[in-house]
């Protein structure tokens, strides 16, 4: 029989980069609003997590301001970028020092729940948060998705196309 149970792990920080780097990642613009104050990010950590209910999972940085607005408001928007869409994305992706900005570089409309929905973009979901988990330097925020818009369909942008990395 072997023994699972171990005294000391030592994690090779190289296969670990490695292997975390070949999960696949879409990317997203994840939009927020709070009163007349709207922002985004790029989220890439993005996954459907449910059926019925439809749920999204998503991981958002801890630090960056969005996070907080999601906590207060309860609810985010995910919109699915075309696959010839990196510059847009990488607008998104850049830190910034303030809030807002970011959604001049596309044109949006406010969904149904209020919040910002790119019009060029594959299409977009509103959703009401309903469960996180805290813990390391993202959050895990799920999503109930209250509202669907599909502009067009298309082939979606993944981080692999953009030879960008991030995690691992």
């Amino acid at each position: 029989m072997v023994n699972l149970m171990r005294c000391s792990m030592t994690l090779d920080l190289e296969a670990k980069k490695v292997l975390l780097r070949k999960i696949p990642h879409g990317l997203f613009i994840c939009g927020v609003r709070e009163g007349d104050e709207i922002n985004g990010f790029t989220a890439s950590w993005v996954t459907q997590g449910s059926f019925e209910p439809p749920l999204v999972v998503m991981a958002v940085r801890s630090e960056g301001s969005s996070h907080g607005i999601i906590e207060r408001t309860k609810h985010f928007s995910l919109n699915v970028l075309r696959a010839d869409q990196k510059e847009l994305a990488a607008v998104f992706f850049k830190p910034q020092s303030a809030m807002g900005g970011r959604f001049e570089s596309a044109p949006f409309r406010y969904g149904e729940l209020g919040l910002p929905l790119l019009e060029d973009a594959i299409g977009g979901v509103e959703c009401e948060l309903v469960g996180q988990v805290v813990h390391g330097d993202h959050t895990v925020f799920v999503g109930e998705v209250k509202s669907a818009h599909l502009n067009q369909d298309g082939d979606a942008l993944n981080l692999a196309s953009t030879g960008w990395s991030y995690g691992g």
